[in-house]
């Protein structure tokens, strides 16, 4: 059987390309693997046969750069979602739209039994609250694109922190370029993830400073900005973020300290290091059961087949959802309790509550 997929919104991630990591004259006429379309290029099982979007000339340039014909191209999710029957929709649109799209892609006609929608999750967490609930009411599974989830290595270190290889964490260094949303969710996403904790209290610090509209080419003006804070997570374990660099100067990069060793992640620079504490000295050590450093080249671009093919065995009932909307809360809750905390001069307690969980925070 050969499932079918469909995509809302024919930007950068879905399979256009973007600028800064790809060349301005590929854009919209290569097949890019670090895409939705490029993980389904590459999976067995799954066909894109389908895209939408309001632009007619980008989703044109789409269509013939992925080689869906023009039957299947729909100007609008709404035509794609009422004429198609699909088993897998990817919601590739900006974060302001992904709680109508995901909504309107689980209660369709088109009934797709998985939603694989782009990170962060949604502009609020109250519309993350109602894409969970409308999936888990459609019987959808909702895959969220934190896409570091879907590496091989991500999921040893995982494994690695889960045996006790750095003993209790006590404190976390983490960086990242700006923006909060539509870049460092990846690394609060990453740190929820590792420790399979949730934040409890934040303070946060918002520098107002975006690069997407240049880097995009956006036309809209959002909210989303640099910044970051202290983070105390559930398990005791103390963050420290700081997301309020720009892309240039920037090196992704998270410091575990806990009772029985320390690890130093740096994704940018290809360096993992660990070292394991011997009769109160630090001595390094590869990490136990990891297989070398993450890279941007080799691991962030696997990771997009790597999520297709996660999504068909969730369609073929092999798996459990590596990605689900209520892990990816997690991430968002900590972003909004930053801007609450940065507006109000206060410290936020997490999960929050209505009205908060309304607070919006647009982005691209």
């Amino acid at each position: 059987m050969v499932y079918r997929a469909g995509i809302i919104g024919a930007g950068g991630i879905a399979g256009m390309g973007i600028l800064g990591m790809h060349d301005e004259a590929d854009i919209g006429r290569k097949k890019f693997r670090a895409s939705h379309a490029g993980g389904y290029n590459e999976t067995d099982g799954v066909e894109l046969v389908a895209v939408a979007d309001v632009n007619e000339e980008k989703l044109d340039r789409f269509g013939e750069a992925w080689d869906i014909p023009e039957r299947g191209r729909y100007v609008g999710h709404d035509a794609m979602l009422e004429n198609e029957e699909l088993d897998v929709v990817s919601v590739c649109t900006p974060s302001y739209l992904h709680r109508d799209h995901v909504v309107a892609a689980a209660e369709s006609d088109a009934d797709p039994d998985a939603i694989w929608c782009e990170k962060p999750i949604a502009a609020s967490v109250a519309e993350a609250e109602t894409m969970t609930e409308v999936c888990e009411e459609t019987d959808t599974e909702l895959v969220v694109n934190h896409s570091f989830r879907f590496t091989e290595k991500v999921q040893e270190l995982r494994s690695a922190i889960e045996e006790g290889i750095v003993g209790e964490t006590k404190s976390i260094a983490a960086t990242f370029r700006r923006e909060l949303m539509r870049n460092s969710t990846h690394v609060l996403d990453l740190l929820v993830y590792l420790l399979d904790a949730r934040a409890a209290t934040v303070s946060g610090y918002i520098n107002g400073e975006n690069d997407a509209v240049d880097a995009l080419g956006g036309t809209r003006e959002v909210t989303d900005s640099g910044g970051g804070g202290h983070v105390l997570l559930d398990d005791g374990t103390f963050a420290t973020v700081d997301c309020t660099v720009a892309r240039e100067i920037s090196s992704m990069s998270l410091q575990f300290v806990g009772t029985e060793g320390k690890l130093y992640i740096n994704n940018d620079d290809g360096e993992w290091r660990y070292w394991t504490l011997e009769d109160g000295t630090h001595v390094e050590r590869p990490i136990p059961g990891v297989s070398g450093a993450w890279s941007w080249d080799e691991d962030y671009r696997r990771a997009f087949p790597n999520a297709a093919n996660h999504i068909v065995d969730l369609l073929n009932g092999d798996a459990e959802n590596h990605s689900p909307g209520t892990d990816a809360m997690r991430s968002l809750e900590i972003i909004v309790g930053f801007y609450i905390s940065d507006y109000t001069e206060s410290h936020v307690d997490l999960p929050l509550d209505t009205p908060l969980k309304d607070v919006r925070i647009t982005s691209w």
